[in-house]
């Protein structure tokens, strides 16, 4: 022990030790228990230290006094090497200790995921350059600050938190360490040449106030080699009080820690007997997601202004998944940006779609044919065969390569299906068409949707893209989102085809438009040549479009009153018959009129009390439907007809009665007389309940007329009954109409009245401003703009 230095030099080194001990504490003025409580040492200890020749104390209480008297450490570190014998140099460091103070340490140097995009913003703590979002206490870090605590006061611990990918285990315990800085500690890291090999060989080097770093832990402990040793090695500083206190933080996955510490059956090799014993009682879960009172903290720091927390709220609100958001960020746009050729252009494909407004699951041929046209002419040639065709696995690699988790456990375009509806059963005289089972898709992980949306906004699709939707894309609001934007960006012809392909799946609105456009005798040439207003009418009415399963039995209504039984209209196409319940080639147009007005009747009952979330029947008097159904045909058929009185007289009787049908109809003819008074009058005669329909029917003949503000006081009024559902409606409206403007300054106005958490509103605000809302109340985030 004593190669190198002298009996001499060691007698010298120890004499300067105490002699600076003992002026140290003179000049301290601190009472003897004073110095005992810093120090964390006896009074025994302490005198012996000072004044008792030949005795040399230990690096623990070296270390306190020098932390009691504000002496720096490594002078005494290295006089007390030298006092025991040990040279200056290459082994002094060994005495003071591996690792390094905690405040010389980086996050990122220590595993912690980075967060964001990479770049540093304004406001935000930063590491290495790299952003750090504000960090949001969970149930986690209280045992944490626990563990800190206890070791403060001088008792070594271990704390081994458990949780899937990217849960913030990492984060967590650097967070806890924090205190320990500003105390002396130091933090040691083994990782090199390997975990295990770095542990073993340097473990007995921890000096006291260390915290000991076995991020990943399974690296240590799971190895088949060392593992055990590592266990049982870690075990002894825990417990060697001349060693401690030392803190030891570490982080599994579920899956290595259910392995450590399940029990092998009797005649089975236990290959982690002393990790179990390790984990027994250390052990911490960290939940997958955040839960309501920690999202809300999230929510708080970002209105103060932490804009990475702020975007990925966006994206993870619902899910809770916020620190898996933040890790795999900048994975996914590192995917993105590194993507082959095939597998980018399915990228740009899938984020175009998302932005023009196609739903999550994008179907496989869909996208493959989208994005050919993505691809430079280059790359298409190196994927081209000797005939001219796209080679067959082309698609296949590009998928497989999309679908590679990254941090989080997120995929840049995995492939998944929509969670079927559930809805309450209804009785067999309101069943409806049991709809088909949710068709798997891919859907752009959120991230890389709203990358998309901000750096592709002022690019228009490739032909390839218009084509493929126009082929292959089949749910009706899809098509009317695309009508509109190929429409807004001069795609005009593709605009033609798309709305074309939207009216044949059932696009009600367009459906509507088309029927009223030919009742007036002003169909566009465009859409000339499809079935007449009659069959388009049974096509909406068999998409559940409740108005106008109404205005098929005012036609026939007004067939037999006009012509008696003889005037039989065409029966009813597509599935209607069967929706129904009845063949209206079976009935007379009497009965076929009043069986399919009592059929809409039902079904307006059905609607409203969904829209008023499940109220029970029991305020639906047993012949409701028989009185209502044939006052609503013949005051139709007088409205048509020019007989106000008898219309009054019907279609009041049926909306006295509480139909919503008949109500709209009168309010409809009040509003044509330039009875404006009277309309907004009856509208509001009863406000609550199903008559609602009425008032927001009047705001959206109001908009069409010019007179926005008399709509939006419509809607602003009636918003208190509805859960702000006209309001909604409204917003959507003049977005479709292409009133970006009108639409944005109505939902920053709700917003600001603080109208936006509430109902159906969010669905409209997801429309106009697919990144979300700030904190603030502006849609976008500022930085990604």
């Amino acid at each position: 022990m004593s190669d190198g230095v002298s009996k001499t030099e060691r007698e010298q080194a120890l004499a300067e030790l105490k002699q600076r001990l003992r002026t140290a504490e003179a000049r301290s003025r601190l009472t003897k228990a004073q110095v005992e409580s810093v120090a964390e040492v006896g009074k025994t200890t302490v005198w012996k230290a000072l004044h008792e020749p030949g005795s040399v104390p230990s690096q623990k209480t070296v270390m306190g006094l020098a932390r009691a008297f504000k002496l720096p450490e490594d002078e005494l570190l290295d006089l007390l090497a030298m006092a025991a014998g040990q040279p200056t140099g290459i082994t002094a460091p060994t005495a003071r200790g591996v690792g390094r103070p905690i405040g010389h340490w980086e996050p990122h140097e220590l595993e912690v995921h980075p967060a964001g995009r990479g770049e540093a913003i304004p406001g935000l703590a930063t590491s290495g350059g790299r952003a750090l979002p504000s960090y949001v206490t969970r149930v986690h870090d209280r045992v944490l600050a626990d563990a800190v605590q206890h070791a403060e006061a001088g008792h070594s611990r271990i704390v081994v938190l458990v949780g899937t990918s990217s849960t913030g285990k990492t984060r967590a315990c650097w967070e806890a360490v924090q205190p320990l800085a500003t105390r002396g500690w130091r933090l040691w890291h083994p990782f090199e040449p390997t975990r295990a090999e770095a542990v073993l060989a340097e473990l007995g080097q921890v000096v006291p106030r260390t915290v000991v770093w076995l991020n990943e832990a399974q690296h240590y402990l799971g190895d088949s080699a060392s593992g055990e040793r590592i266990a049982a090695a870690v075990h002894r500083l825990l417990v060697d009080e001349e060693r401690g206190p030392v803190l030891v933080l570490g982080t599994l996955w579920p899956e290595y820690a259910r392995r450590f510490t399940t029990l092998p059956t009797p005649d089975q090799v236990d290959p982690h007997s002393r990790v179990r014993e390790l984990l027994a009682t250390c052990t911490v879960t960290v939940p997958d997601a955040f839960d309501a009172r920690a999202l809300a903290a999230a929510a708080a720091l970002a209105k103060q202004g932490d804009r990475l927390l702020a975007d990925a709220l966006t994206r993870a609100l619902d899910s809770g998944r916020l620190t898996q958001d933040l890790a795999g960020a900048p994975e996914l746009l590192r995917c993105y940006e590194q993507a082959t050729p095939p597998a980018r252009a399915l990228l740009d494909a899938a984020m175009d779609a998302r932005r023009l407004g196609v739903g999550l699951y994008l179907s496989q041929i869909f996208l493959t044919d989208a994005a050919t046209d993505y691809l430079s002419q280059s790359d298409y040639d190196r994927l081209t065969a000797d005939n001219g065709l796209l080679a067959d696995d082309w698609a296949e690699s590009a998928y497989a390569e999309l679908a590679e988790l990254v941090h989080g456990k997120q995929a840049p375009l995995p492939r998944t299906a929509p969670r079927p509806p559930r809805r309450p059963p209804a009785s067999p005289s309101e069943a409806r068409s049991v709809p088909a089972p949710p068709t798997p898709g891919y859907r752009l992980a959120d991230y890389l949707d709203q990358h998309g949306r901000t750096t592709r906004r002022s690019l228009c699709p490739p032909d390839s893209f218009w084509h493929a939707a126009y082929t292959h894309l089949t749910h009706r609001d899809d098509l009317e989102s695309l009508t509109r934007a190929a429409d807004g960006r001069y795609r005009l012809q593709w605009a033609h085809h798309l709305h074309h392909r939207a009216t044949h799946f059932g696009s009600t609105k367009a459906l509507r438009a088309i029927e009223s456009a030919g009742r007036h005798g002003k169909l566009p040439e465009k859409i000339r040549g499809r079935p007449g207003p009659l069959a388009v009418l049974r096509e909406a009415a068999d998409h559940d479009d409740t108005e106008a399963l109404y205005r098929l039995a005012i036609l026939w209504q007004e067939a037999w009153e006009k012509s008696g039984d003889g005037g039989r209209p065409a029966a009813p196409a597509g599935n209607l018959a069967g929706r129904l319940g009845f063949n209206t080639q079976d009935l007379s147009p009497r009965a076929t009129a009043l069986a399919v007005a009592q059929q809409a009747v039902k079904w307006e009952i059905l609607r409203d009390r969904e829209r008023t979330r499940g109220r029970d029947w029991s305020d639906v008097p047993p012949d409701y439907v028989e009185r209502v159904a044939p006052r609503v045909l013949r005051g139709a058929v007088a409205a048509k007809d020019g007989d106000r009185e008898k219309a009054e007289l019907y279609l009041g009787s049926a909306a006295d009665l509480g139909n919503t049908f008949a109500r709209y109809l009168l309010v409809t003819l009040r509003e044509a007389d330039g009875d404006r008074q009277g309309a907004d009058d009856f509208a509001w005669q009863v406000p609550g309940g199903n008559n609602l329909y009425s008032v927001y029917r009047l705001a959206v003949l109001r908009e069409e007329n010019g007179n926005r503000r008399d709509a939006e006081d419509l809607v602003r009024r009636v918003a208190p009954f509805d859960d702000a559902y006209a309001l909604c409606q409204l917003i959507l409206l003049r977005t479709e109409r292409g009133d970006r403007k009108g639409a944005e300054d109505l939902a920053s106005q709700s917003v600001a009245e603080g109208d936006a958490s509430e109902g159906l509103l969010p669905q409209a605000l997801s429309k106009l401003w697919p990144y979300g809302l700030n904190p603030d109340g502006t849609p976008t985030p500022p930085w990604q703009a």
